[in-house]
């Protein structure tokens, strides 16, 4: 029985990460370009969800889909999908394939079909599992979020306690890479809760590593609370990168409140002026179109988002209502026509890149640009 992995730009991390898990039981993931025999493995999110849902109907094999999307809403795709692995994949998908290959296709927990759905019996150890295997990818050192913000999907997929992978595991599997990269819901709380910072820990980690490294930028930005001249020092010390990669949201401190963010435009000002202090270039994200923005909000987001482009960089994202998450089922809501305008000005002069308009440039094209 041949298991194959459909590509998609979106889940290359994904692939890295669950191929090298399910290497540990000597399955081989093989690459496909379109559904195959026997079995054909999808990672989904929002948009490539509704991209992919004909092949998979269509599909004339077994077919398994995991992901964001399909952990939010497995009772859809149980319709037309055999199997949907809810939330971590690094044990139960191995778990169910090893069924399968003995011709077993009874579900393992953690697993939904059109029959039901038996909940996860365990979670996963990070240091347990590769972060990538023959394919490489980005390092995951941490999973998990103390935050609630109103958009993200992290805390109902993974929990709001933050999971760490230890240090010796980085600094071994960041040997073979040229330069290494992370993942993380915010590089500045590794080792830590997550509401606060532990410096020492990030110190070293960072010192354990001998390659070029890449830390606060995509994909591992971090929060603007958390960024201080401890935390800009050990980056300009350590740390191959001349940006930093952190999330505004919003210019005003009424829609920050009700994203539930946990901080306030003047943490996002001190942000942008500490970086220009310690000559970083500040790559910040502003999400647009939000369900309770008033044109007012909207014209502050404007007004921060012009200031920021005065120092560094913007990466606009246009609001999309998540399932699983507290504006999930909400509906955008338009901009000003002067704000598109002018974020349609700010694009053309190189300052600000993304989209809010059209949520499949987020998810298909590359962030490679805001790396370094």
């Amino acid at each position: 029985m041949r298991i194959c992995w459909r590509t998609i730009n979106a889940s290359r991390n994904s692939f890295a990460a669950l191929s090298a898990a399910c290497g540990l039981h000597g399955i081989d993931l093989t690459r496909v370009d379109g559904p195959a025999d026997d079995v054909t493995c999808y990672s989904l999110n929002s948009v490539t969800a509704r991209k992919y849902e004909k092949e998979i109907r269509e599909a004339d094999c077994i077919t398994i889909a995991g992901g964001p999307y399909a952990s939010a809403c497995y009772q859809e795709l149980v319709e037309y999908t055999d199997f949907v692995v809810v939330g971590e994949g690094e044990y139960t998908l191995p778990r169910l394939l090893k069924n399968l290959l003995r011709g077993d296709s009874t579900p393992v927990p953690g697993v939904a079909t059109a029959d039901g759905f038996i909940p996860p019996d365990t979670g996963v150890l990070l240091d347990a599992y590769p972060p990538f295997g023959t394919v490489r990818g980005y390092i995951e050192i941490t999973r998990g979020c103390p935050f609630n913000c109103g958009y993200c999907q992290t805390p109902s997929i993974f929990g709001h306690r933050m999971r760490h992978r230890s240090i010796d595991c980085i600094a071994a599997y960041a040997k073979r890479l040229p330069d290494t990269r992370f993942v993380t819901p915010n590089a500045f709380a590794y080792g830590s809760d997550g509401r606060s910072m532990r410096l020492d820990k990030i110190e070293h980690l960072l010192r354990s590593i001998t390659n070029d490294i890449y830390f606060g930028t995509f994909p591992s930005e971090v929060r603007p609370e958390f960024v201080t001249r401890g935390s800009l020092d050990l980056v300009n010390r350590y740390c191959r990168n001349r940006k930093l990669h952190f999330g505004a949201q919003s210019g005003s401190d009424r829609v920050l409140n009700l994203l539930r963010r946990g901080h306030r435009v003047a943490d996002i000002t001190g942000a942008v002026e500490l970086c220009h202090d310690y000559g970083l270039i500040p790559v910040v994200d502003f999400i647009v179109g939000l369900p309770f923005e008033e044109e007012e909000d909207q014209v502050l987001t404007l007004e921060l988002v012009r200031w920021v482009a005065r120092f560094g960089n913007v990466h606009i994202h246009q609001f999309l209502p998540l399932p699983g998450t507290p504006l999930g089922g909400t509906t955008p809501r338009p901009l000003i026509a002067d704000i598109r305008t002018a974020l349609g000005n700010l694009a053309l002069k190189g300052k600000l890149t993304g989209s809010w308009c059209d949520h499949e440039i987020r998810f298909f094209r590359s962030h490679s640009n805001d790396i370094p």
